[in-house]
C-alpha cells in the first residue's frame, strides 16, 4: 500500500503531520497491517518567494497583520509541535523558495532515501534555521541524509508537472494524505490517519 503526502518543507503542520503519520504507521503495524510505502509529493506554499530568504517572523507579520499576531500563531504551532516531540525554533527560520528543495526530494526518491531527506530538510528548516532556497545548503543537508552529490543543474519539467498535478487534483492545503482514492487534509490525529490507512488495505 502507498500513502502519498502532499507537503511543503516550510509548512509547520507538515512536519507535525509527518510525526502523526509515523504514529499511525506504528499502530497499523501493531495490528498486523500490511507494509506501507510513503511517497512525498510537492506543493509550494509560496511559489513567489525569493531563494535568498527572509526571516520567517517578518514574512508572517506581513502576511497576517502584524508582529504580535504572527508571534501568537508561531507560538501556537510550536506548542502543537512539542506534543509530538518536535522542538521548533521558528525565531531562526528563514522563509525561502522551496522549488529546489522539492527537486532534491525528487532525486532522493529515485535513490530510495526520500523519507530520510524529507526529515533532514524539515529539521534543517524548523530547528536549525537553514535557508532551503540555497543550493549549497540543500546539498549539504541531503548528503547528511544519505544523498551525496546533488546536482540541480538539469531541467525541472517533471517537478513543474507534479506541482501542477497537485493543483489539478484539488490539493489546496498541506499536508494532504492520499491513499488510493481517499484523502484527508491537515495534520490530522494519528487515529484519523490510521483509519485512512485501514481503508487502503
Amino acid at each position: 500500500m502507498r500513502v502519498e503526502v502532499w507537503s511543503d518543507v516550510v509548512c509547520p503542520w507538515c512536519y507535525i503531520g509527518k510525526r502523526r503519520l509515523e504514529q499511525a504507521l506504528e499502530l497499523l503495524r501493531a495490528e498486523g497491517g500490511e507494509d506501507v510505502e510513503v511517497r512525498w509529493r510537492p506543493f509550494q506554499l509560496d511559489p513567489e518567494a525569493s531563494s535568498d530568504g527572509r526571516p520567517l517572523d517578518e514574512a508572517m507579520a506581513e502576511k497576517f497583520g502584524g508582529a504580535e499576531q504572527a508571534a501568537r500563531m508561531m507560538a501556537g504551532v510550536s506548542a502543537t509541535a512539542a506534543e509530538v516531540g518536535l522542538e521548533y525554533r521558528l525565531d531562526r527560520a528563514v522563509r525561502a523558495n522551496t522549488f529546489d528543495a522539492h527537486r532534491v526530494l525528487a532525486l532522493a526518491e529515485k535513490a530510495g532515501v526520500q523519507d530520510a531527506v524529507q526529515e533532514r530538510l524539515f529539521r534543517g528548516y524548523f530547528v536549525e534555521g537553514a535557508n532551503l532556497g540555497d543550493r549549497a545548503t540543500l546539498a549539504a543537508l541531503a548528503a547528511d541524509a544519505g544523498l551525496p552529490g546533488v546536482d540541480l543543474s538539469g531541467p525541472a519539467e517533471d517537478l513543474r508537472a507534479e506541482l501542477a498535478e497537485g493543483i489539478a487534483i484539488g490539493v489546496r492545503s498541506v499536508p494532504t494524505f492520499v491513499v488510493g482514492r481517499r484523502g484527508v487534509a491537515g495534520a490530522q490525529p494519528a487515529e484519523v490517519l490510521l483509519d485512512l490507512l485501514r481503508g487502503g488495505t
